[in-house]
């Protein structure tokens, strides 16, 4: 450790504050949204994609002390994911629940906390804190007993600045990346959902806009006259995964990644997966290499979650894969896949977690459009997926290239006393 560093506990720096343990009867879908443990997710952001709510009316002032705002960071004290950290990216109130905790820095910089807490290293504390027990928990005393390095504060905010300029560079990465994901699924629903398509934009192509084909009756309401009723199977081929033995390390830590829900984002594309198997692993499993662009659907515990791969992937028994049949585009599958949620997690079964089974696809009844049509939907759409995927793979060398230079700054390693950074002055 540097001249003139020390050790001090977390608490000595922060105060941590668990969350409200609101009642069943509070929740509702409308409402000031609630940051519970699922929201933490395991690559230091939270995720209020999907998100419970409470009634505004509940917002009393003994409640203040739980209300988060933009850059707040949370610590999951529970469950599977106990120890992980995310900071809160909002603009808007929102209430933490029980089992999630606020690490507020009140004699540290903030930048330089999160830079702490965000370490593999701590959050393996962490974790270890809550282990031992069939249920992990760890307490707010607990977190503040932690230990971490403490330079002097213009260090503090000199290490905090050239990290969190890596932070800003993702944040602006990833809203870029939303925006273009939700021109798609706005696209989608425009032509697919509310039947309001152009016509060709090649005269010779001949495929009528909207205004020149009628709706006719059908089992799903009105459709544009040509279309069809079909179950989804008839759309895409519904296939299945596995693992191979956790027994055999031959099997484990290759080259091929290995996706499960716990990889799921609320993003299109996952490109970083956990797990990762051998070729041998593969031979001696029930999944296939699927290719990219293939749709993976969480099927168990977690259900409904829909995302691609940008490389190929096998994938575990937890997840089905969805190939479009006769030409049918992937992205068109993608986001027909997506636009069904709602209907798969209705229509879940399973006595312990709720399961999507292939008969729920082949339950599900789909409108189904011409291959022309979805050809031209998705050359429209194509340029905005290969986009995002830009964007995610420049996220990955940025979180790499900050992981890399984290341990070396907060470890004194890199001597950052002589940079001449302008940093913020706030401390908490």
């Amino acid at each position: 450790m540097s001249r003139g560093w020390s050790r001090a506990k977390l608490g000595d720096v922060c105060r941590v504050v668990p969350g409200f343990a609101f009642k069943s009867s509070d929740w509702t879908d409308h409402g000031i949204p609630v940051v519970k443990i699922k929201n933490i997710r395991g690559d230091s952001s939270v995720d209020l994609t999907e998100v419970d709510c409470v009634p505004e009316s509940l917002l009393t002032p003994k409640l203040q002390k739980f209300v988060l705002k933009d850059g707040d960071i949370l610590v999951a004290m529970t469950g599977a994911t106990a120890g992980k950290v995310g900071k809160l990216r909002a603009q808007r109130p929102v209430l933490l629940n029980q089992r999630v905790a606020k690490i507020e820095p009140v004699g540290a910089h903030p930048e330089f906390v999160w830079a702490i807490v965000s370490t593999e290293e701590c959050q393996r504390t962490f974790f270890h804190l809550a282990d031992g027990a069939a249920q992990p928990n760890m307490s707010g005393s607990q977190i503040e007993g932690v230990e971490v390095p403490l330079p002097p504060l213009p260090i503090q905010r000199r290490i905090g600045s050239i990290l969190s300029a890596y932070d800003d560079l993702i944040d602006n990465n990833t809203r870029r990346i939303t925006i273009l994901e939700e021109m798609a699924r706005a696209l989608y629903r425009e032509w697919f959902v509310h039947f309001r398509f152009p016509a060709s934009a090649q005269a010779t192509a001949g495929r009528p806009g909207h205004e020149q084909v009628k709706l006719v009756d059908s089992p799903l309401g009105k459709i544009p006259e040509g279309w069809e009723v079909v179950s989804f199977v008839e759309v895409a081929d519904v296939l299945s995964g596995g693992t191979p033995s956790t027994k055999v390390s031959e099997y484990w830590d290759g080259s091929i990644p290995f996706f499960t829900p716990r990889d799921a984002t609320y993003l299109f594309y996952v490109g970083e997966t956990e797990k990762s198997i051998t070729e041998l692993g593969l031979e001696n499993c029930s999944s296939q290499l699927y290719s990219k662009d293939t749709v993976f659907i969480t099927a168990r515990g977690t259900v409904g979650k829909v995302v691609m791969p940008p490389v190929a992937m096998a994938m575990n028994q937890s997840c089905y894969a969805l190939r479009g049949n006769a030409g049918i585009d992937q992205l068109y599958v993608f986001l027909l896949t997506l636009d069904q949620v709602d209907y798969l997690k209705r229509n879940t079964g399973g006595a312990t977690f709720d399961t999507i089974v292939v008969e729920t696809f082949r339950r599900m009844r789909v409108v189904r459009p011409s291959i022309q049509l979805i050809s031209d939907f998705a050359a429209l759409v194509r340029p905005a997926f290969e986009f995002t995927q830009a964007l995610a793979a420049k996220n990955t060398n940025l979180r790499a290239t900050r992981d890399l230079l984290l341990p070396k700054l907060i470890s004194g390693e890199i001597d950052v006393s002589a940079l001449d950074i302008a940093a913020q002055e706030a401390t908490a």
